[in-house]
């Protein structure tokens, strides 16, 4: 049903099943044409071409994705080529360091970079345990009332076992402290229909297009609170952009507007592709919810059909998961030559460790998944 938007990407990959989309999804067509349209743009504005982005698609692209999230300011959203720069440009906000609530299973642009930084004791950081239950949650809520904190990272879907918060909206809710939130949603965007209407002056909110939303590299955003103060360090001329609030002739102005963490030139291929996914699923009447869905029961399908194999015994269980299946083995050389043997009958999946990844999206049918439980059942 879906598989004529990704005909392209499908053709170049034929033969291949793809269970890899949580990694590096499939590419809509009209993403081709974006980037053909993004060249013959700069070359007819030349000069003029950043007010021309700024005017236009920057701002088409706000609107968009602010209907799919359902928040009610998209002036509040800058874009940038990685949630790294983004997550920098919020840490560089903390003038003495800071204390930073997270969780051990956030992903390595974040938690890499936050490791770092502790060992020049330029932050300190506690991390929860993910448990990938209710007692987790609980006690990450407990853990960010207790007022210890400077700021608070969490991801929506965790990357390593595809676990979700239940509700985002009510966890947001119980948590009662005045610090800074951050939600990387990476793994939840175009993936679970999210709304942030009740929460979108609470969060930082963090995603990108490589993901679900189909449209590569380079199509990163941030949505921040109307009301925030922050100021980071780490600023580029982007952020002169938007409207100058509090301006002092010896002191750098700030926008009240996402512009705040705005970083500096970028190409804007990425941001004209992102736009046209998302053009397109608004035109094909496509949403959020019907992609979840689908993904849903091809996920439902596949573990049916393999309900009686090994790796069926691996899988991580949970009540509330993203787009993607995750299986633990013993060990990391285990779940490396599965995942060897699954490459060998030309089935993309990847993995973490000892967690092997299965990813699925809406370019999947029924077809692919019985061929490749099919294979699953034989591999010995």
């Amino acid at each position: 049903m879906y598989k004529k938007y990704f005909s392209k990407f499908l053709k170049a990959n034929e033969g291949k099943l793809h269970f890899a989309a949580h990694s590096h999804h499939y590419w809509p067509n009209v993403t081709r044409e974006a980037q053909i349209q993004y060249w013959d743009d700069s070359a007819k504005y030349a000069d003029h071409k950043w007010g021309e982005f700024f005017s236009n698609t920057f701002r088409e692209l706000q609107t968009r994705l602010a209907e799919i999230l359902n928040i009610s300011s998209p002036e509040q959203i800058t874009f940038a080529p990685n949630t790294h720069e983004l997550t920098y440009r919020l840490l560089s906000c903390f003038p003495n360091g800071a204390k930073i609530l997270t969780t051990d299973s956030e992903f390595y642009s974040f938690d890499r970079q936050i490791n770092r930084l502790a060992e020049e004791n330029i932050v300190s950081v506690t991390k929860i345990k993910n448990t990938r239950d209710n007692s987790f949650i609980n006690d990450f809520i407990k853990e960010a009332n207790s007022n210890k904190y400077d700021l608070i990272f969490i991801s929506h879907v965790f990357f390593n076992s595809g676990y979700a918060i239940p509700d985002l909206t009510e966890f947001i809710n119980e948590i009662k402290t005045e610090a800074p939130i951050v939600i990387d949603a990476y793994h939840g965007f175009m993936a679970l229909p999210t709304d942030l209407s009740a929460i979108e002056d609470r969060i930082f909110y963090m995603a990108g297009g490589y993901k679900y939303c189909g449209s590569g590299e380079g199509s990163c955003f941030l949505i921040s609170p109307r009301n925030t103060k922050l100021k980071p360090k780490n600023t580029g001329w982007f952020a002169q952009m938007g409207e100058l609030t509090n301006y002092k002739e010896n002191e750098v102005p700030f926008s009240n507007e996402g512009f705040r963490f705005a970083g500096s030139t970028m190409d804007f291929s990425a941001l004209y592709r992102m736009n046209a996914v998302l053009q397109l699923w608004k035109e094909e009447n496509i949403s959020v919810e019907q992609i979840h869905n689908h993904v849903k029961t091809n996920m439902n399908e596949f573990l049916n059909r393999i309900s009686d194999t090994d790796l069926s015994k691996n899988l991580i269980p949970m009540d509330t998961r993203g787009h993607f299946l995750a299986f633990e083995f013993p060990n990391s050389k285990e779940c490396e030559s599965f995942a060897q043997k699954l490459r060998k009958e030309s089935i993309e999946t990847d993995y973490r460790q000892n967690i092997l990844r299965f990813g699925f999206s809406i370019y999947q049918d029924i077809d692919d998944i019985i061929r490749a439980t099919n294979i699953i059942n034989n591999i010995k």
